[in-house]
């Protein structure tokens, strides 16, 4: 793992934490230094902090997905905004904790963050029946409500358009097209994509849910992703 803090007292406290908890930790200063060591030494994760000197932890990402890297990415940010959050999952990040955090939810995001990496079939309950999901095979194709997916490649089509996702928007995207027309309560969204109900008040899910209608929606054409008020989300094709 590769954490990315230019907080002194903040980077020792986390590097401490995680290395308790059982991870390979190299921590460093700031983004530059971030970029060298995940050239040097490609990490199975990156914990970069928004805001530091020089390279901050978007540029950071920016670049990183620029050269096709597509290792796990948790950003730090004390940016509570929608509109930064967005920023965050525009440069390229998976997942993002708000300062000031539990170290429990980082580990528990982490934790997910690590599983997706290798993905498994995934069943349970949604809101009205079970989540009906095939396993994966490494050829395998998903279609539903002229949307294309391409599992192995990670790639994925409206009609003759490729979106451009990131990881967690295409785990979201694959959830809802395999579920297409079953309505999915947000508990078990948060446990399929992130492995962890984060509650109630957690607007974590309602700003990639928008994220991706923004990369799905065209002129003239039907909304894909419906949402159900109060239960969760929904794909079909009206």
């Amino acid at each position: 793992m590769l954490l990315a803090e230019d907080d002194r007292a903040i980077r020792h406290a986390l590097e401490r934490a995680l290395t308790l908890e059982g991870y390979q930790v190299t921590a460093v200063a700031d983004g530059v230094e971030a970029l060298a060591q995940a050239h040097r030494n490609p990490p199975d994760v990156l914990v970069l902090d928004v805001m530091m000197p020089g390279i901050d932890g978007l540029q950071v990402c920016r670049v990183l997905r620029a050269e096709g890297d597509r290792t796990p990415i948790l950003m730090l940010t004390a940016l509570v905004e929608t509109a930064d959050r967005i920023a965050g999952l525009d440069a390229g990040a998976d997942d993002y904790v708000v300062k000031p955090f539990d170290v429990e939810e980082v580990f528990a995001r982490l934790r997910a963050l690590l599983r997706r990496t290798s993905p498994v079939p995934v069943t349970g309950g949604g809101a009205e029946g079970p989540v009906r999901e095939a396993p994966v095979s490494s050829d395998r194709q998903v279609e539903a409500a002229g949307l294309r997916m391409d599992l192995q490649a990670r790639r994925a089509w409206r009609g003759e358009r490729e979106l451009e996702l990131t990881r967690t928007e295409f785990e979201l995207l694959e959830l809802l097209v395999r579920n297409a027309g079953i309505v999915l309560d947000h508990s078990t969204i948060y446990d399929r994509i992130w492995g962890y109900d984060f509650g109630p008040g957690s607007k974590n899910l309602a700003v990639y849910v928008g994220y991706l209608r923004r990369k799905l929606d065209e002129p003239a054409a039907p909304q894909l992703i419906h949402t159900v008020r109060g239960v969760g989300y929904v794909l079909r094709e009206d």
